[in-house]
C-alpha cells in the first residue's frame, strides 16, 4: 500500500473501533436509567456514532459539498452524504427506531469499499508500472576516451554505447561486439534469457545478464522500441469499449433517476395518503443507499484495466479495452505467412548430388559462387557452408538477374541458379518438387546436383493453429505473397483451414474485405476477423481488419503503429493467449454487471416496499461493491505460458 492507503486503512480502523465501542455500550449498557431519559439516551447515541462517522467518513462528506459547488450534484459521494446524514436525522422523528448505528455503518463499509478499490487499482497501475520500469535512465557514450552518463535522447543514429552488465538498453540497435544474455521478460514476458552475439539486432528495454555489449544505435530514443511500448500503453486507458462507455452513461442517467424515485417516495404517501413520514423517509434513505451504483462504475472499467495489464505482464500490448472487447468477439483469423507463420529468413533445408558427387562438395562450389553476393538466397548459402570461403579461387563473378550467378571456379565455369539459366546455358538438369527455391549447380556444363533453399517453418506456428481450433476459432486461413507450391505446403504443415497465394499487398485487402463479409455473415454481425502479420506491406491489412494483431519484436514499425494489438516477442500463439485473457476479461465483465444490477434491482423494490432495512441496503451497495471489485480483480491474473511444448517442438 501507499501513504495515502495506509492513513486511509488507518483511518478506518481507528472508525472501526469506536464504532464497536459505540454498538457495545449502547446495546449492553443501561444508557437510559444512567442519563435519566430516553430522549437523553437517543441524544447520547447520536453522539456516540456520530464519532465513528466523523473519523471514517469526514472526506466524503466535504467532497460532496465541494462537488455540489462544481455543478456535480449526483455523484456517489452525494448519494452517501445524503443517505447517511438522513439515517442521522430520524432521531428527529421520536415515534420510530434510532438509526444512528446504520448511518454511521453505511459510511464506514463505503469507506471500506473504496479502500478495496484504491487497493485494486493499485495492484494493476502497479503492473503498467512494472511495464514502465522498462524505462531506461541513461546511456553510456564514450566521449574523449572516457564513458559518460547521458540522457538517451542525446544519442543520435550511428552512435555507439556501452552496456554494461546488469544494465538496462537504452536504445535499438546492431551489436559491434561482446557476447551476453538479455532478461526480455519484462518486453515478452518470456522468462527464459536470450543470447545476444555481434551482429545481431538488441532491442531497447532489455536487460544485459552478463558480459559488457558494445552496441551501434540504430533508431533514435522516441523510434526506439521502448518509447513505442510506452507511448501505447499510456494510451491505452483513452479508448473505452462500448460496454465501458454503456456503464458511464448508465450512471449519467441512472443517478438522477433513482434520487428523484426516493424523494416522492419519501414525500408523496406521508402527504397524500397521511402516512408516516418516519417511515417513508427510512424508505427513501434505503432507497438511495441501494441505489448509488458504485459497483457497476468501480469494477467495470477495473476490469478492462485488470485485462490490459494482465496482458501486459504477458508480453502482449492491447491498446485499449475497446479492442480487449472486439479481440474476445474473434471468430476467425487470418495471418500473413512470412515472419508470423515461418521465420521470414531463408535457410538451406536440403542439398541433392547427382553422379557420385557429395552435398559437401556442391554446398562448397555454391557458396564460393555466391560469395560476392548480398542476396538473401546467397546469404542462406553462406550460413550453411561450414568451410572457409577462399575468394581467390573465384574469377569474374556475375549476377545474373532474376536467374542466379555465373563465375570461374578453380579454372572451371561454374553456374549456380534457376531452371531459367539452367535452360539458357543447355545444362540438363533435373526438376525437383519440393516447396522451396531450388538452386541447380553445374561445372563445366555438367550438372552436379541442386540445392533446396526454403522459409523454415516456426516449430510452435502448428501449436499456435491448434490452440485457435481449441479457442473454437471457426476459420483461420494464410495470405501470402509466395508461389501457390510453397503456400499449400506450409498451409499443410500448420494446419490453417485455407490459404491464398501470390497476392499483393491490394488483393490481401480485397481478401480481408471478403472475410469480414464472410465473418459478419456467419455470425450475424456478431464475430470480428482478426489479421495476423509483421511486414510493412501489412499495415493497410491491419489497419482493415477488425483487430488487427502485429508481431512486435522484429514486425516493423508501421505495422506496430497500425495494428491495435501488439504481441512483443515472435511467438503466434500469443493470438491465442490475447484471446483467452480477452474473453476472461468479458466474462468478468458481465458477471459484475448481471451481479451488481440483479441484486441492486431486487433490494430496490424491497425497499420501496418497506421490507428492507438500512443494513440490507449496506449490502446491497458496499457489499456487492467489494465482491464485484475482488471478481475484477482476477482479470489481472494470467497463468504462466508453457515452454514445455515449444522446447519439445525444437527439439
Amino acid at each position: 500500500m501507499n501513504k495515502k492507503q495506509l492513513r486511509m486503512r488507518n483511518r478506518i480502523i481507528v472508525a472501526l473501533i469506536c464504532f464497536a465501542a459505540a454498538f457495545v455500550i449502547t446495546e449492553l449498557l443501561p444508557l437510559e436509567s444512567w442519563v435519566g431519559s430516553k430522549t437523553a439516551a437517543l441524544w447520547l447515541e447520536f453522539v456516540l456514532f456520530l464519532i465513528p462517522y466523523l473519523i471514517g467518513g469526514y472526506d466524503v462528506v466535504l467532497k460532496a459539498i465541494k462537488n455540489i459547488g462544481h455543478g456535480q450534484l449526483f455523484d456517489e459521494n452525494f448519494l452517501m452524504t445524503v443517505a447517511t446524514i438522513g439515517a442521522f436525522a430520524l432521531v428527529l422523528f421520536p415515534d420510530t427506531d434510532p438509526h444512528m448505528a446504520e448511518g454511521a455503518a453505511v459510511m464506514l463499509f463505503y469507506q471500506v469499499g473504496e479502500l478495496f478499490q484504491s487497493y485494486a487499482v493499485g495492484k494493476s497501475r502497479k503492473s503498467i508500472a512494472d511495464m514502465m520500469d522498462i524505462a531506461p535512465d541513461h546511456a553510456n557514450i564514450e566521449r574523449n576516451g572516457q564513458l559518460i552518463e547521458v540522457d538517451p535522447y542525446e544519442v543520435h543514429v550511428g552512435d555507439t554505447i556501452i552496456v554494461k552488465a546488469g544494465e538496462r538498453v537504452p536504445l535499438d540497435g546492431i551489436v559491434v561486439s561482446g557476447t551476453s544474455e538479455l532478461d526480455t521478460k519484462a518486453l515478452t514476458g518470456e522468462s527464459v534469457p536470450r543470447s545476444i552475439a555481434p551482429g545481431q539486432e538488441i532491442i531497447s528495454g532489455c536487460i544485459n545478464l552478463s558480459g559488457k555489449l558494445v552496441v551501434k544505435v540504430s533508431k533514435p530514443y522516441g523510434e526506439s522500441t521502448v518509447s513505442r511500448i510506452l507511448e501505447l500503453v499510456e494510451n491505452a486507458a483513452d479508448k473505452k469499449a462500448k460496454t465501458e462507455n454503456f456503464i458511464t452513461r448508465f450512471a449519467k442517467y441512472y443517478t438522477p433517476l433513482v434520487v428523484g424515485v426516493a424523494l416522492l417516495l419519501a414525500i408523496l404517501p406521508p402527504l397524500l395518503y397521511a402516512q408516516s413520514w418516519s417511515d417513508w423517509i427510512q424508505r427513501g434513505l434505503v432507497f438511495l443507499v441501494v441505489s448509488c451504483p458504485c459497483a457497476l462504475v468501480i469494477s467495470v472499467p477495473l476490469s478492462f484495466f485488470g485485462g490490459i495489464g494482465g496482458a501486459s505482464r504477458d508480453g502482449i500490448l492491447i491498446k485499449g479495452s475497446n479492442y480487449l472487447e472486439v479481440l474476445a468477439q474473434t471468430e476467425a483469423v487470418a495471418f500473413d505467412k512470412t515472419g508470423t507463420l515461418t521465420d521470414g529468413s531463408f535457410e538451406v533445408v536440403d542439398v541433392h548430388a547427382q553422379d557420385g558427387h557429395s552435398p559437401s562438395e556442391i554446398l562448397d562450389i555454391a557458396a564460393h559462387a555466391e560469395s560476392f553476393s548480398d542476396h538473401p538466397i546467397a546469404l542462406s548459402i553462406k550460413r550453411a557452408y561450414t568451410g572457409e570461403l577462399n575468394p581467390s579461387r573465384i574469377v569474374n563473378p556475375q549476377e545474373l538477374s532474376g536467374r542466379g550467378v555465373k563465375t570461374t571456379l578453380d579454372d572451371s565455369e561454374i553456374l549456380v541458379g534457376n531452371d531459367k539459366l539452367m535452360n539458357e546455358c543447355a545444362i540438363d538438369y533435373e526438376s525437383c518438387d519440393y516447396a522451396g527455391t531450388i538452386l541447380h549447380v553445374s561445372c563445366d556444363g555438367k550438372y552436379l546436383g541442386h540445392i533446396i533453399i526454403a522459409d523454415v517453418v516456426k516449430p510452435i506456428a502448428p501449436i499456435a493453429i491448434a490452440e485457435l481450433h481449441e479457442l473454437g476459432i471457426r476459420k483461420t486461413i494464410m495470405l501470402t505473397g509466395d508461389r501457390e507450391d510453397v503456400a499449400q505446403a506450409v498451409a499443410l504443415e500448420v494446419g490453417v483451414d485455407e490459404y491464398k497465394a501470390q497476392l499483393l499487398p491490394q488483393d490481401k485487402v480485397a481478401c480481408v474485405e471478403q472475410l469480414l463479409i464472410e465473418t459478419n455473415e456467419h455470425t450475424h454481425g456478431k464475430g470480428k476477423l482478426a489479421f495476423v502479420g509483421d511486414g510493412i506491406n501489412d499495415a493497410p491489412v491491419l489497419a482493415r481488419s477488425d483487430i488487427g494483431i502485429a508481431m512486435g519484436a522484429m514486425g516493423s514499425d508501421a505495422a506496430i503503429e497500425a495494428a491495435d494489438v501488439v504481441l512483443m516477442d515472435d511467438d503466434p500463439t500469443g493470438v491465442a493467449r490475447a484471446i483467452r485473457i480477452a474473453r476472461k476479461t468479458m466474462r468478468i465483465v458481465w458477471q459484475n454487471i448481471v451481479f451488481a444490477l440483479g441484486v441492486k434491482f431486487a433490494v430496490l423494490i424491497l425497499a420501496a416496499l418497506g421490507i428492507a432495512n438500512m443494513w440490507l441496503a449496506v449490502f446491497a451497495d458496499v457489499g456487492v461493491a467489494i465482491l464485484a471489485i475482488l471478481n475484477a480483480m482476477r482479470a489481472m491474473k494470467v497463468p504462466p505460458r508453457d515452454h514445455v511444448n515449444i522446447i519439445d517442438v525444437e527439439e
